[in-house]
């Protein structure tokens, strides 16, 4: 891999609902479905770049957020920026009523374009 400047540094980023009541395995299982969903739009927007991280270690920040509200304007951001995103939400079947927006996957993208919207979050 081409070095990089920690700007340009790969990553893709998980925020998940902190408000949610959700079991260890429902939560594993919700940042699962945003990386995975998230990683496909990047490589539909630019595969180049997704070859490159997968072979940079592929490279997860996950933090949180307080309510959906957030979540959602987050969401609203990167698509207005035109960054790879994807919302999940969850089906019902188990833990959570259905449609409950759980969880956001952004890229993997870079650094320097994700930060402006994620620095002030905190790890989950």
């Amino acid at each position: 891999m081409p070095f990089m400047d920690s700007a340009d540094e790969l990553r893709q980023i998980i925020i998940i609902r902190a408000d949610l009541d959700m079991g260890r395995g429902k939560l594993a299982a919700q940042a699962a479905h945003a990386s995975l969903m998230s990683y496909l739009e990047s490589e539909r927007s630019d595969a180049k770049l997704v070859k490159e991280w997968l072979s940079g270690g592929e490279k997860k920040i996950v933090l949180k957020v307080e309510d959906e509200s957030v979540l959602r304007r987050l969401y609203e951001a990167f698509r207005y920026k035109k960054i790879p995103c994807a919302i999940v939400t969850d089906a019902g079947l188990t833990e959570l009523p259905p449609n409950t927006v759980t969880a956001l996957g952004i890229g993997p993208w870079r650094k320097s374009e994700l930060d402006p919207f994620t620095s002030t979050l905190k790890l989950l």
